[in-house]
C-alpha cells in the first residue's frame, strides 16, 4: 500500500487538489511579480542633456543624450559640455530607478552591476532553500523563500546608492524561483498522475501570464518604481496563510520517519475530499513504509560527481550544464529586452507576457509527438532565427514606422524562449539517472541561474549597438541547439535508474535520430514490404 494507492482512496483530484492548484496559481502570480520587478523598475526612456549652469547660448547647439555640443558660425564644433543632468521623456510620467538616480551615460553600468547581484542571490538561494526544505519541510521553506524575496524588493525601494541597491537585489534574488519550485513539488505529489502535466502547465501558463500582463499597468498607475516595489512585494504576505490551508509533503514526512503526521495529513485530505477511508488502509500504509525503511540498509553510492567519471555521462552532463546556462540567460534577456522598438516598453512587456500560455500548450501538444530531443532542438534553432531576425530588424528599420512588426518579433522571440525553457527542464530530468536526479537537476539549475549573472551586462551592450544583445543570444541559441543533437532521445524509453544504466542509455543511437522521422520511415518500410509481398 504505497502513497499513490492511498491517495487514490483519499482522492487525488478532488476539492483539496482544486484548492492546491488555486494556491499554486497564486504562487505563480507572486513569482512573476517578483522576478520581473527588476525589469519594470529599470526602464530607461529617451533622454537628452539639460544645459548646465555655465552654459553660454551659441549660434547652434545640439543637445545629445550624453553631451552638449556648440558650433561656430561655420558649423565647426566650438565647445563640448559633459552632461550633469538630463531631461527624460518619461512614459506616463513614470519615475524609474534610472530616471530618479540618473544612471545613464557614464553611470549606465551601475544598473547592470546592481541587477547582476540578483542572479548571484538566485544561485545561492537555490542551494540554501533547497537545504532548508530538506531540513524543516517543503511548506515552511516555500513560505520563508517567498517572504525573503519580497523583503528584498521592499528594502530596495528605500535605497539610493549602488552598494545598497546591489545588496537588496541580492536579497531579492535569493528566492528567484525556489518559491515556485517548492510549491510545484507539493502540487505534483498530491495530484493524480493523469492530471499533472496538463493541470500544472495550464495553471502555470494562465496565472504566470496574468502576473506578467498586469504588472506594467500597476507600475504606470503607481507612477514610481519605489511604490511599485511596495505593491509587488505585498502579495507575498498572502503566503503566510498557506500553512492554514495546505499540508506538508507526505513524502518528506515519510523520509523523516514521521509516519503519524503523514497519516494525519492523508486523513485530512480524505475528509476535505469527502472520502471515507478505513483505518486498515493507513495501517498497511505505515507498515509498508516502515518495512521499506528497515530494508533500505544498502544506500546508493551514486553521486552527481560520478556522472563526470564515465565518457558518455560526462558528455551528457557537460552539455546539460551548458544548455542550462544558455537557455536561462536567453529567457531572461528576451523577456527583459523590450525597449527601443517604437512601442511603450510597458505595453510591449504586458502584451508579450501572454505568450507564456501558448508556450505551455506547445509543450503539451508537440513534445510527445516529435520527442524531447526534437522539441528542445526545434525551440532553440527556431528561437535563434527569430531572435537574429529581430536584432537585424531593430538595427535596420525605423521603430517609429515599423513598431508593430518589431513588437510582434519581440513577442515571437519571447515565445521561443518560454518553449525552450520549459522543454529543457523536463528533458534534463529524464536524461539524468534516478539515483542522482534530484541533486543533478538542482545543480544544473543552480549553474544556469549563476550564469544569468551576465544577462544585465549583455543588455548593457545595447547601449553601444542596439541589435547586439539579440545577435549574441541568437549565436548562443544556435550553439545550444547543436549541442542538443548530441543528447539521446528519451521518449517512450525506460529511463536510467543508476549511473551504470545512464552510461549505457541509448548507446548506438545516431545524432540525427528523431522519433517522428523514424516512425514515418518505419511506416514507409512496412508499406514497401506489404507491396512486395502482394
Amino acid at each position: 500500500m504505497d502513497l499513490q494507492r492511498v491517495l487514490e482512496k483519499c482522492g487525488n483530484f478532488g476539492p483539496y487538489q482544486i484548492l492546491l492548484l488555486g494556491l499554486y496559481g497564486y504562487t505563480n502570480i507572486v513569482s512573476s511579480l517578483h522576478y520581473f520587478s527588476q525589469t519594470l523598475i529599470s526602464f530607461t526612456p529617451s533622454h537628452s542633456c539639460s544645459p548646465p549652469k555655465d552654459f553660454i547660448p551659441g549660434n547652434k547647439t545640439s543637445l545629445l543624450a550624453c553631451s552638449i555640443i556648440q558650433y561656430d558660425e561655420d558649423l565647426s564644433p566650438s565647445r563640448d559640455y559633459k552632461c550633469s543632468s538630463w531631461d527624460f521623456e518619461r512614459e506616463s510620467n513614470y519615475e524609474s530607478v534610472t530616471t530618479e538616480l540618473e544612471w545613464v551615460c557614464d553611470d549606465a553600468y551601475k544598473l547592470a552591476v546592481g541587477q547582476s547581484f540578483f542572479f548571484i542571490g538566485s544561485a545561492l538561494g537555490s542551494i540554501f532553500f533547497g537545504y532548508l526544505a530538506d531540513r524543516i519541510g517543503r511548506l515552511p521553506a516555500c513560505v520563508l523563500s517567498t517572504l525573503t524575496g519580497a523583503s528584498g524588493d521592499f528594502f530596495t525601494s528605500f535605497v539610493g546608492s549602488l552598494p545598497w541597491f546591489s545588496f537588496t537585489r541580492f536579497i531579492s534574488g535569493l528566492s528567484m524561483d525556489t518559491q515556485y519550485v517548492l510549491m510545484y513539488i507539493l502540487v505534483f505529489e498530491y495530484l493524480s498522475p493523469q492530471h499533472r502535466t496538463f493541470g500544472l502547465n495550464i495553471i502555470l501558463g494562465v496565472f504566470y501570464s496574468i502576473g506578467l500582463m498586469i504588472s506594467p499597468w500597476m507600475a504606470i498607475w503607481l507612477g514610481n518604481w519605489r511604490s511599485y516595489l511596495w505593491a509587488a512585494s505585498l502579495p507575498a504576505l498572502g503566503m503566510l496563510l498557506f500553512p492554514v490551508f495546505l499540508h506538508e509533503s507526505v513524502e518528506w514526512l515519510l523520509t523523516k520517519g514521521k509516519f503519524d503526521k503523514a497519516v494525519n495529513n492523508l486523513k485530512s485530505v480524505a475528509m476535505f475530499n469527502g472520502r471515507q477511508v478505513d483505518d486498515s488502509v493507513f495501517d498497511e500504509f505505515i507498515k509498508h513504509y516502515r518495512e521499506k525503511m528497515n530494508s533500505a540498509t544498502k544506500k546508493s553510492s551514486d553521486t552527481f560527481m560520478g556522472m563526470l567519471r564515465t565518457p558518455r555521462l560526462r558528455k551528457f552532463t557537460i552539455i546539460l550544464l551548458i544548455k542550462s546556462m544558455i537557455i536561462t540567460i536567453a529567457f531572461d534577456i528576451l523577456s527583459r529586452n523590450v525597449e527601443g522598438v517604437g512601442i511603450s516598453p510597458f505595453h510591449l512587456f504586458s502584451y508579450s507576457g501572454f505568450v507564456v500560455l501558448p508556450g505551455g500548450l506547445t509543450i503539451i501538444l508537440f513534445q510527445n509527438k516529435i520527442g524531447r530531443k526534437g522539441m528542445a532542438c526545434a525551440s532553440l534553432f527556431v528561437g535563434a532565427f527569430i531572435t537574429a531576425a529581430t536584432g537585424y530588424l531593430v538595427g535596420t528599420l525605423d521603430p517609429a514606422n515599423y513598431s508593430v512588426l518589431l513588437g510582434v518579433m519581440v513577442c515571437l522571440a519571447r515565445f521561443g524562449a518560454v518553449v525552450a525553457y520549459d522543454a529543457e527542464a523536463q528533458y534534463a530530468a529524464e536524461i539524468i539517472p534516478t539515483s542522482v536526479r534530484g541533486r543533478g537537476v538542482a545543480n544544473i539549475h543552480v549553474v544556469g541561474n549563476a550564469f544569468a549573472f551576465f544577462s544585465s551586462y549583455i543588455i548593457y551592450l545595447g547601449t553601444f549597438y542596439k541589435p547586439l544583445p539579440s545577435l549574441l543570444i541568437s549565436f548562443l541559441l544556435i550553439i545550444g541547439g547543436c549541442l542538443c543533437l548530441a543528447l539521446p532521445e528519451t521518449l517512450h524509453k525506460q529511463l536510467p535508474q543508476t549511473l551504470e544504466e545512464g552510461e549505457m542509455f541509448a548507446k548506438g543511437e545516431k545524432w540525427y535520430f528523431f522519433p517522428c522521422f523514424s516512425r514515418k520511415l518505419q511506416s514507409k518500410k512496412s508499406e514497401a514490404q506489404l507491396e512486395a509481398a502482394s
